[in-house]
């Protein structure tokens, strides 16, 4: 029999994004976020992303014969867990199949997938609030989305391809095709090697110093060795997107009721925040793509964040009401910024066991940034926690700065590789024929962007 304080902590968790329940669900997300990417990478990408789904709706579905906090702690823990492999492993499905300048568009997609779930849950958890039968509203819920996820899991293991080699809906000339279109980026293919010095190099953190160094020499390879990494930087980015969206995503609804609505109406109003968020996402991806370009575009969409928090600090006792929910309304346009430094990380980094780290390095940022984000938001601030939305502002402004210099470097970088690779052809008095042989043969050779002199990185 569950108690009434534990009934009411599921409707309050079943009535809002799904960060509000980080405590629960982060602690086995990051403890799992490395492990299982080096254990995917050893299988099928297809299969190991549909088991994990499978097994996700399961424990889902277990949630409504749980009449315990300990119970739901424990089955909240191993869907983090569960959770760890999913956006990692479509980021790397997404690198395989297509090429620099459509990556980000497809990010996008599967992102505003994610988010089209709040607009969806959303509307589930207020019709819900209605119903009235045998078994209790919230179980019925939990049953059901579990169900989906089960049916959806095997959907995934049925039709989702690990790779286009094994895409059976392609001919092989086809599937030959499929990997032409990628090799001019130099993206690679799965790999089921683990390769340590990948790992090592994905975390060298030597962004400090940088801007003073002077440019590498070359290996005795024909391969550019650029001896400087982005990861500091990178890590700073993540945290100051993923602070604020820790923050955004536990108290939206508090925040929207101290606007003066109801709880029934602070749910109404969730949805079209998430519809603003995806259709942002899919939009920005596609200008991604268009302009070849990714972290001034995570810039640009930084401002509405920038804007609509300083309007609520500002106005937050002003009493207009409408414009608060219009500025609330208008920073969801932001929400292609995460899912755009996906998009960095798919176009950026070479090396299969190289972009499993940098991926799960990501991830787990921005997990710890969630989790650093609820406490931002203290009780002593309420009803309008005004210190939480001004840190969100600080932590913008550093963001949008990092952008800046972030691509500053790709472009450098790009200037260092194109100088060496010209040096490299009068050395070796290379024809263009010459120069197209090798390109091919650094394509599928699994190596990182910092060894190959062909790969070039997107701004």
């Amino acid at each position: 029999m569950m108690s009434p304080r534990l009934s009411t902590w599921v409707w309050t968790s079943l009535s809002s994004p799904p960060l509000q329940q980080l405590a629960l669900t982060c602690p086995g997300f990051l403890i799992w976020m490395f492990p299982t990417q080096y254990i995917g990478q050893k299988f099928p990408l297809g299969k190991y992303l549909g088991s994990h789904i499978i097994v996700w709706g399961g424990l889902v579905m277990l949630h409504a014969v749980c009449g315990n906090f300990p119970g739901f702690y424990v089955l909240r823990f191993f869907l983090g867990m569960l959770e760890a492999c999913v956006s990692p492993t479509l980021i790397l499905m997404v690198s395989m199949w297509y090429k620099q300048n459509e990556r980000a568009t497809r990010i996008g997609w599967f992102y505003a997938g994610n988010l089209s779930t709040s607009v969806v849950g959303g509307g589930i958890a207020y019709g819900v609030t209605f119903f009235e039968g045998a078994i209790a509203p919230w179980k019925l819920l939990y049953i059901l989305l579990g169900a989906l996820a089960v049916f959806n899991g095997i959907i995934v293991i049925l039709f989702l391809p690990d790779s286009p080699m094994q895409a059976h809906f392609l001919t092989a000339e086809e599937k030959i095709a499929a990997l032409e279109r990628v090799r001019l980026d130099q993206a690679g293919v799965h790999n089921k090697h683990i390769k340590r010095y990948q790992i090592v190099e994905a975390f060298k953190d030597i962004r400090t110093w940088i801007m003073v160094r002077p440019l590498p020499r070359l290996r005795r390879s024909s391969l550019l060795s650029t001896r400087s990494s982005t990861n500091n930087l990178q890590f700073i980015i993540i945290m100051c997107t993923g602070v604020p969206n820790g923050g955004n995503s536990a108290f939206n609804n508090i925040i929207t009721k101290s606007f003066g609505w109801t709880s029934r109406e602070a749910l109404l109003l969730g949805m079209p925040r998430t519809a603003i968020g995806g259709f942002a996402v899919v939009a920005g991806g596609w200008l991604s793509d268009r302009l070849k370009d990714r972290m001034t575009l995570v810039l640009l969409f930084s401002i509405p964040t920038l804007i609509g928090m300083i309007i609520m600090t500002t106005m937050q006792y002003s009493g207009q009401r409408g414009v608060l929910q219009f500025a609330q309304l208008f920073q969801d346009l932001s929400a292609p910024g995460f899912p755009l430094c996906y998009a960095w990380n798919a176009s950026n980094a070479g090396g299969h066991t190289k972009k499993n780290t940098v991926n799960a390095f990501t991830l787990f940022t921005f997990g710890l940034g969630s989790v650093v984000g609820t406490y931002i938001f203290l009780p002593k601030d309420a009803p309008g926690y005004i210190p939480g939305k001004a840190a969100i502002v600080v932590l913008t402004v550093v963001q949008m700065a990092c952008c800046v210099i972030m691509a500053w470097i790709n472009m450098r970088w790009n200037k260092q590789k194109k100088a060496k690779l010209q040096k490299m052809i009068e050395e070796k008095g290379w024809t263009e024929e010459d120069v197209q042989r090798e390109r091919e043969k650094a394509a599928f050779a699994d190596l990182t962007d910092r060894e190959n002199v062909f790969f070039t990185y997107t701004r």
